[in-house]
């Protein structure tokens, strides 16, 4: 232990000389097969259905949200064929009744799910990534013009087809659920209608990406293109129980620490080493002004769910009538994506994933000593639950800054860190032989 600290004054590096983060060449290899040639030829599917919208055929087997959620659970059986029986594929559906807001008769509503059954059975958790699968025009009651959705959101199940793709291969000990939405644009419906699933199932769920809209990379106001960063939004202060949670929130200064805000920098933090030219922003917001996505019912019911998006929206090409008006071509049509943009998009997804899916479970336990005035940091921990670890990582950062700064590797489960627990926030870790971490545990009260 004093080594170790005595190291950590003469050393300047960003990381203990005893490990180093290091990619994984497994990882890499699934980043590699991202296509946009396959991408393209999802978009081409979703969009030859004419419309999506939810309240859309679910008879007609060419057109309409029935025929679109038919060929997803097509394509993810056909995945998982690869699978050796451990990937199982399913429609969850439901007749809904009108709602006097965004439903005006009874509906039909289904969530195309693929789960990707992790190999040990005594690890229980789940990482879930979602897109939805329905789409709309100008008017959101309009179910029978072409509504084609190609960005809005195919692309996030066209992701989601792509993901199914190459990991349908993998060999996971933990567990990805694959999720195509409907029932978004009508008042994220059929997201709430997992979410009551997810809980009253008791499923572990740990982490759940919702891709909507990561395509486009031009904005409709300022004409401006960004290729090179990718959005993540997520809650700081959870909305889940918040009474309950407030008071240590506001004594020990964590506002920004929420779990969806852990799960973003977790985003950022692999996406960035797996992608190439790619940055990927913290948005302190859940979402967007006046509109709202997938992964909030989640968030609401206390689990950590976050929403990746492209960086410029292009408001021509989102909620509108196919038409050209004065030489502008509104509509949300596939020629106004960015697939190379898009496959970059992809490649975060795949790459947190994976990286989550093959990592040992979370630290359990994990205590900071606050009982004694020093400026020396005691934290302890105990083994995760599931997974073969060589250490952990003690993470810091000051407390006004918006990522980790450091990752410290010990193979202990107790550190005394010389550096004073009121200037920084610290976490924990653990890390197996290839690398992959776990999400992040901040320590509570000792």
């Amino acid at each position: 232990m004093i080594k170790l600290m005595f190291a950590l004054f003469l050393i300047p590096a960003v990381f203990s000389a005893q490990q180093t983060v290091r990619q994984d060449p497994e990882i890499i290899n699934y980043v590699s097969q991202i296509s946009t040639d396959s991408l393209k030829s999802h978009i081409n599917s979703l969009v030859s259905f004419g419309t999506r919208h939810t309240m859309s055929s679910t008879t007609d087997p060419k057109r309409g949200i029935g025929a679109a959620r038919k060929w997803v659970l097509k394509k993810f059986s056909d995945y998982a064929k690869n699978a050796g029986g451990r990937m199982e594929v399913f429609l969850q559906n439901q007749i809904i009744q009108p709602d006097g807001k965004r439903i005006d008769r009874p509906t039909d509503l289904g969530n195309a799910i693929a789960i990707i059954h992790g190999t040990n059975p005594n690890d229980k958790r789940i990482f879930m990534m979602s897109g939805h699968l329905d789409s709309r025009v100008s008017d959101v009651m309009n179910s029978k013009d072409n509504a084609p959705g190609a960005n809005d959101d195919g692309s996030g199940v066209a992701a989601l087809i792509e993901t199914a793709r190459i990991l349908s291969k993998s060999k996971f000990p933990a567990t990805i659920v694959l999720v195509a939405f409907s029932g978004e644009e009508q008042g994220l419906l059929g997201s709430k209608m997992l979410a009551e699933k997810v809980v009253n199932e008791g499923w572990q769920l740990e982490a759940l990406l919702n891709n909507d809209m990561i395509s486009n990379n031009l904005s409709s106001d300022t004409h401006l293109i960004n290729i090179h960063q990718l959005r993540v939004f997520s809650e700081g202060l959870p909305q889940y129980e918040l009474d309950k949670k407030a008071q240590d929130i506001r004594k020990f200064g964590l506002e920004n620490d929420g779990e969806p805000r852990q799960l973003a920098r977790y985003i950022k933090e692999i996406g960035e080493r797996y992608v190439d030219h790619l940055q990927v922003k913290l948005i302190y917001r859940n979402d967007r002004f006046l509109r709202g996505g997938d992964h909030t019912p989640f968030v609401e019911k206390g689990f950590s769910a976050v929403r990746l998006t492209e960086f410029n929206e292009n408001f021509n090409h989102q909620h509108q009538d196919i038409r050209k008006e004065n030489g502008v071509q509104y509509g949300d049509l596939p020629e106004f994506m960015d697939f190379d943009y898009f496959k970059k998009n992809v490649g975060v997804n795949i790459a947190v994933l994976a990286n989550l899916a093959k990592s040992p479970s979370k630290p359990e336990n994990v205590k900071i000593e606050v009982t004694k005035l020093t400026n020396f940091t005691d934290l302890s921990w105990e083994k995760p639950k599931s997974g073969d670890i060589t250490g952990y990582y003690v993470l810091m950062r000051e407390t006004d800054a918006s990522v980790w700064q450091k990752k410290i590797f010990t193979k202990e489960t107790s550190i005394k860190l010389p550096y004073s627990k009121d200037n920084y926030f610290f976490a924990i870790q653990a890390v197996n032989a290839s690398g992959n971490e776990s999400l992040i545990v901040l320590p509570k009260i000792k």
